[in-house]
């Protein structure tokens, strides 16, 4: 599996929801405790887009085919046009009506709404909960908006199959609507990190690296594995000293010690997530030895893993 689609795969807390909106003008929704990443997709019409925790952003202008990823931020407005004042407030799953003249909006298909007239606005909807540290370092490879401009990338194909699952009501419709989900985000995220402007963190630009990028794939496909330098290097076909020179120079850092960022992050998660003893998690990020393993997360984190699990679960946040 390559680097980017462990990531999805290890980040992903459980299903996305997906709505489509298709409404005319003029149309105002906020979406209060937004969640870790929302994909929004303009299918027909335009709309806009505003980070309301950052007053000084722009709002973001969405033409037909456009996608814009929206991360990092508790509150953002989707609108018809920025000028359009709140309508709806979108939270805790619940929706609270701002402006009590706004025209209420019908149920025109299963997880579709709006008033479905013509000159409406067609909008794709997909909010996922990304968990722990795994899924810090996919959003840490986006803005807090990201705008995809329709072109000549892949992704209208998957948006119209998306937009047409997304009004049926049929058995395994779930894990239908996750997978092009799933697709359209993994299109969208290619087409931003292959903007020039992209801001990329260093491991997903060192993905492109000869060698490099094949020993990253290889720690992610096997992190409990005892690796060591030489090893990675005879795998990839370079020598020890040529590996790791290259290596270090286009991640930041050297091989082993990635290594060790990436076990602890994965160690992180299962403390989190799961009850697995303390031995058991060392095991499974590549530790025999439940007190060095101790050390290490220490280490990295500053405190035990037991003093991990019990502040995460208590809802106490600390830096690592």
């Amino acid at each position: 599996m390559d680097v980017l689609s462990d990531l999805l795969h290890r980040a992903r807390a459980r299903n996305a929801q997906i709505r489509q909106l298709i409404q005319r003008p003029p149309w105002s929704m906020t979406f209060a405790d937004a969640p870790s990443l929302t994909v929004v997709a303009t299918l027909g019409g335009h709309a806009s887009v505003r980070l309301d925790d950052d007053p000084q952003a722009a709002p973001a202008r969405l033409a037909a085919g456009d996608i814009a990823l929206i991360s990092g931020t508790d509150r953002y407005t989707i609108a018809d046009s920025p000028d359009t004042p709140p309508q709806v407030v979108i939270r805790g799953g619940r929706k609270h009506v701002v402006d009590s003249g706004t025209a209420a909006r019908q149920s025109l298909a299963p997880r579709t709404y709006g008033d479905g007239l013509p000159g409406a606005t067609t909008l794709l909807r997909g909010a996922y909960e990304l968990r722990g540290d795994v899924g810090e370092r996919l959003l840490n490879m986006l803005p807090p908006l990201a705008v995809v401009p329709a072109g000549p990338h892949t992704t209208r194909a998957a948006l119209d199959l998306l937009a047409t699952e997304a009004a049926h009501e049929e058995p395994g419709q779930d894990a239908v609507l996750n997978r092009l989900l799933d697709l359209v985000l993994v299109l969208a995220l290619r087409a931003w990190c292959a903007r020039p402007q992209a801001e990329l963190p260093s491991w997903y630009r060192a993905l492109a690296t000869p060698a490099v990028g094949d020993a990253l794939r290889l720690l992610h496909e096997d992190p409990a594995h005892r690796w060591t330098v030489a090893e990675l290097a005879a795998r990839v076909g370079q020598s020890r000293a040529t590996f790791a020179a290259r290596f270090t120079d286009a991640v930041g850092e050297p091989p082993l010690t990635y290594l060790t960022g990436w076990r602890m992050a994965l160690a992180a998660d299962l403390l989190r997530d799961t009850e697995e003893t303390i031995a058991a998690v060392a095991r499974e990020v590549g530790y025999e030895d439940a007190f060095a393993f101790s050390v290490a997360f220490k280490r990295a984190r500053g405190v035990s893993p037991s003093d991990w699990r019990r502040k995460v679960r208590s809802g106490q946040r600390f830096t690592s």
